[in-house]
């Protein structure tokens, strides 16, 4: 790693880190020396100020990073600052005399530049909030929010509280709620059960007054288990109409930029909420948390549009039969749902995990942020420089960029309390959300010559995200111990204290690496991705292999076809998203290219004749990028001049099927589908007995 151009600033933090200067200059191929401070943060910060007209500086430490940024503040430095962590990361370990390599490759990593930004997506709000729930806590909420926001108030079920005595702001009630949306554009629906149309009442008492049951309180809703139906409050509230208990017209709805639910069970059961939508339950202590929070959300925000989506090879619906439908089950936020033969996303909703990428067997959804090349730059850089500076049995611990971050630095603090911290030979990488490594980034850091990939949770992601791992976990080590590749190659580690994670990762054991690591670079293209990691893993196998079987669910496959059903109607071909099943063109013949084949089911679901099944499995061979022949029928000829048209098998089938319609009966009229469409054309212009559309007008 060539680190030209860029100033480096290593500090021992108070000669806790055991820090080989020359090992480092050498493995960074620095050329100088590389100098090593103690105390950076405090006696030696002039070092520090002494580098800031330099236009890149990287700094080893991230406890002091807000000091640094403030030293650069008030020095009105241009320079660009990176902080990376190499204590608890490496330094703090039992094996810290053995991390000069680790070290070196984290540094290397940090001089990689910035991903290239991605769109935004935007989000307005104007601090209309509706808050939901019983009549009590609803009504004091809207009352605390009203100097903040602009609060509307939906009863749902009533137990005490007052209305306020002026109309400050709108009150409603009703049942069967339903909020969708987001941040500055949720929707709620609901239906207007209770008699009094709050919107409608004057608040004027007289229904009240007029009650002989007493069934009416100051939130103004009817009591129905003790209404006798006496029917007084209706005659009392008289024209103005507020109080109708036949009422027809009850489905109602209204616009929000914030949502604040107190139901007891929150109306969304997505695990991941959308922004703007808060359901704090019936605990006062949360409720106020929930509010304050809502106070914040006011204004223009924006985030990064997490993903790119190429329809045009999505194996999710053809001709309205439906095929592959994983991202829409994985996703957390409700964000995706089926558009007909596509998918749609609500790029609003969208929480940016990847977990869609990381299940989609075509590469149809993409995740950017970032992308996966550059998760393959850093992976490459990482473990190239790792293995030049003598380390071995490189192990790619992914984390996200916050609870997991802190959870793997936990490790590391707590081998100063007796611990033992990470083992030299685990390299901690940050991913914006560990769903998003997928099948292709996995095998990629194996190819490149990692002896291991472990996905670290923390306890907080969806069920539905662990699967998705779990699942690209099984094919892939399956795929690599079938090529011969020794060991438990790619670990999910389900984690919730710095104890449990160290315990977890001291327990593994280095895997069989491939002999050369590989120079290809991850694609954007999943399929291409996984092309070269393949083709380089099976190339170096230790046991060389023409297929791999595979699970049912894999993203490999062939397909079987049952030659005494299969009528070559290619209803198959035309429903296939990635061009894998293809007609013979002038010849009645279906043909494969394995390669292409995501294992959609599209083709199973559409044959009406039941023919097609799935075969999963990796084929390593040639043949997977050829067109092989499934299955080629004899030919059908015309039974008038003898040329070929359809098959045999599926004229005979139909003129089986229709003999008996009677539709097709008469004379040469069953005939003429064993023509082709020149004869058929020429036979019914012959025929005096033709009917013909003006006998039927006649």
């Amino acid at each position: 790693m060539d680190l030209k151009g860029k100033t480096l600033k290593l500090c021992n933090c108070n000669r806790t880190i055991p820090l080989d200067a020359k090992g480092l200059a050498a493995a960074l191929k620095s050329g100088d020396p590389i100098p090593v401070h103690s105390e950076l943060c405090r006696k030696e910060s002039g070092a520090f100020q002494a580098t800031l007209g330099d236009p890149d500086v990287l700094v080893a430490c991230t406890q002091e990073a807000p000091l640094f940024t403030e030293l650069a503040s008030l020095a009105e430095s241009k320079s660009e600052l990176r902080f990376f962590n190499i204590r608890e990361a490496a330094g703090w370990s039992a094996e810290g005399r053995q991390v000069t390599p680790k070290i070196a490759a984290l540094i290397a990593a940090a001089a990689l530049p910035e991903p290239d930004p991605v769109p935004r997506v935007d989000y307005k709000s104007g601090g209309q909030v509706l808050v939901i729930g019983p009549s009590g806590a609803a009504l004091d909420w809207a009352r605390r929010l009203a100097g903040q926001l602009e609060p509307s108030v939906l009863i749902t079920r009533n137990e005490g509280g007052e209305l306020p005595a002026e109309r400050r702001y709108p009150v409603w009630s009703g049942r069967n709620v339903k909020v969708s949306g987001y941040l500055g554009a949720f929707e709620v629906a609901w239906e207007q059960d209770n008699p009094i149309d709050l919107a409608l009442c004057t608040r004027c008492n007289a229904c009240v007054n007029a009650c002989p049951e007493n069934a009416i309180d100051f939130t103004y809703q009817i009591d129905l288990d003790r209404c006798k139906a006496h029917r007084q409050c209706v005659k009392a509230c008289g024209a103005i109409g507020a109080v109708d208990f036949s009422r027809a017209e009850r489905a109602r709805s209204e616009h929000f930029d914030l949502v604040l639910d107190l139901s007891a069970e929150p109306l969304l059961r997505t695990p991941d909420l959308p922004q703007g939508y808060l359901a704090p339950g019936s605990d006062p202590l949360d409720q106020s948390l929930a509010a304050a929070q809502l106070t914040q959300l006011v204004g223009e925000f924006e985030k990064p549009k997490f993903f790119a989506y190429n329809e045009r090879i999505c194996a999710h619906g053809r001709s309205s039969k439906t095929g592959c439908t994983r991202c829409i089950d994985v996703c957390s936020t409700g964000a995706i749902r089926s558009d007909g033969d596509r998918v749609k996303v609500e790029p609003h909703l969208c929480a940016g995990c990847g977990g869609c990428a990381t299940v989609c067997p075509s590469g149809a959804m993409t995740h950017m942020y970032p992308g996966v090349p550059y998760t393959g730059q850093r992976l490459k850089t990482v473990l190239g420089t790792y293995r030049e500076a003598g380390g071995k049995d490189a192990c790619i611990v992914f984390h996200n960029t916050e609870d997991g971050r802190a959870l793997v630095h936990g490790v590391g603090r707590h081998a100063v309390r007796g611990g033992k911290g990470l083992p030299a030979r685990m390299l901690p990488l940050d991913v914006f959300h560990v769903a998003s490594v997928g099948i292709d980034v996995m095998l990629g850091a194996i190819a490149y010559g990692a002896s291991q990939v472990v996905v670290v949770t923390t306890g907080g992601e969806p069920e539905s995200y662990t699967a998705a791992l779990d699942g690209e976990m099984r094919v892939a080590q399956t795929i690599l111990n079938a090529l011969g590749y020794a060991g438990r190659h790619v670990e999910l580690i389900r984690a919730e204290t710095p104890a449990a994670l160290e315990e977890a990762l001291w327990k593994l054991t280095p895997a069989r690496t491939v002999a050369k690591p590989g120079s290809f670079n991850l694609s954007a293209e999943k399929r291409a991705t996984l092309d070269f990691a393949l083709d380089h893993l099976a190339k170096h196998a230790p046991t060389p292999q023409e297929a791999i079987p595979l699970a049912a669910g894999a993203l490999f496959g062939s397909v079987a076809v049952n030659k005494q059903t299969c009528t070559l109607c290619m209803a198959c071909a035309g429903a296939c998203p990635e061009s894998a099943l293809v007609d013979g063109r002038d010849t009645p013949m279906l043909k494969f290219i394995e390669r292409n084949c995501v294992q959609c089911g599209l083709c199973v679901n559409t044959c009406p004749e039941s023919a097609v099944t799935l075969v999963p499995r990796l084929n390593l061979t040639e043949t997977a990028r050829q067109e092989v022949v499934l299955y080629e029928a004899e030919p059908f000829n015309c039974v008038k001049c003898g040329k070929p048209f359809g098959t045999k098998q599926l004229i005979e089938s139909m003129v089986a099927k229709l003999a008996g319609h009677s539709m097709w009966q008469g004379d040469g009229v069953l005939q003429r589908m064993m023509m082709c469409a020149d004869c058929r054309i020429v036979d019914m212009m012959e025929n005096k007995n033709e009917a013909s559309v003006i006998d039927q007008k006649q």
